[in-house]
């Protein structure tokens, strides 16, 4: 296995240029890998330019979504896209609302914690970001620069989940949606980590046969977060409903402790991928 088809870059929450995120694979023995930023294509451009012999990207996204609990309170599940038209309406229209609200959350988050006390400033937060809009993974960087937190990790947990007094939510795509969405742009959608977190709570065999009917393409099933049993019973239900198995790092760069390849996708997976997608892969 040669492929790993979630990894992330500066132009969101990772902290590689795409040549450093293409240098890592490239040491890691990869000869795939698939670009998903967080609700966006900004740095498709970018690495399109950077492939070199030897080296394919896949062009993609990790959509952010909501579904449902049964009392009605809305879990976050996260969507891989692979391979879909940027200029798409719905997805064009999509992240520019989310770019839009988002902007003005993350500010509202660090306002919430500078009130609160903590020593940190917008301007810093502003500056981690760079080219992308504050997201949490930039605030928690500030908190760890500032000895709040040791880790990304441990800020989310204690002053940036979705219950913390100083969090901001936004309005989201629900699950259903981001389904449609990506395959009505001629991308594959694939649910990131789906015993992961929260998502594990409301993403039953019965939900996920539901999604196939709208577009749904695959379960990233081998991922760090992810534990031999649901491992095994994720691959079950993949196979049961004729959907695609990958495996994927969730790569982030200096943000997270995880490898670039320590979990990857079967090469016969990522042909059919690329068979079912509106976009080809970048290559040299």
């Amino acid at each position: 296995m040669t492929a790993d088809l979630h990894t992330h870059t500066a132009f969101s929450d990772g902290t590689d240029t795409p040549e450093e995120l293409l240098a890592a694979a490239r040491e890691a023995g990869l000869r795939t890998i698939a670009l998903t930023d967080h609700d966006t294509a900004a740095g498709w451009d970018e690495i399109a330019a950077r492939v070199r012999s030897g080296m394919r990207v896949l062009p993609g996204a990790e959509f952010s979504t909501k579904h449902p609990r049964e009392d009605g309170s809305l879990v976050s599940v996260h969507l891989l896209g692979y391979l879909f038209d940027r200029d798409d309406a719905g997805v064009a229209g999509e992240w520019q609302r989310m770019k839009d609200e988002r902007a003005g959350r993350g500010a509202r988050i660090v306002e919430n914690l500078v009130t609160a006390g903590y020593p940190i400033t917008l301007a810093r937060v502003r500056e981690i970001a760079g080219v992308g809009s504050i997201s949490r993974p930039h605030i928690a960087r500030a908190l760890m620069e500032a000895g709040v937190v040791a880790s990304v990790g441990e800020a989310f947990d204690e002053l940036l989940h979705d219950g913390s007094p100083h969090y901001t939510a936004l309005r989201s795509t629900s699950l259903v949606e981001g389904v449609e969405m990506i395959a009505a742009a001629g991308g594959v959608p694939v649910i990131a980590h789906p015993r992961a977190r929260a998502a594990a709570t409301v993403l039953t065999a019965d939900v996920i046969e539901s999604l196939v009917a709208v577009g749904l393409a695959g379960l990233e099933v081998r991922h760090p977060d992810h534990d031999d049993a649901a491992r095994a019973e994720l691959a079950d239900i993949a196979s049961n409903l004729g959907l695609l198995a990958t495996g994927s790092s969730d790569y982030h760069g200096a943000n997270k402790t995880l490898r670039i390849g320590q979990e990857r996708t079967d090469d016969e997976v990522v042909e059919q991928i690329v068979e079912r997608g509106t976009v080809a892969p970048f290559t040299a």
